[in-house]
């Protein structure tokens, strides 16, 4: 089964500039997918409403979102 995911680039000053949807089967795989955005700059994934990771620029390992 899949979900909805979005992979948003994140600008200079924090606002978005851009957005991709896509699915995916896991989050672990929508990481995988989102990662190659990561070549334009800052990426945060969401999954619907629940923000994901942030992926830093160029293949830095995914900081996970721990719940709290």
């Amino acid at each position: 089964m899949t979900q909805q995911y979005r992979a948003y680039l994140v600008g200079e000053n924090g606002v978005f500039r851009s957005a991709e949807a896509f699915e995916a089967s896991s989050d672990a795989t929508a990481l995988t997918f989102a990662q190659q955005f990561t070549r334009h700059g800052k990426v945060e994934v969401w999954q619907l409403g629940r923000k994901i990771a942030v992926l830093e620029p160029e293949s830095s390992p995914p900081r996970l979102l721990t719940r709290q």
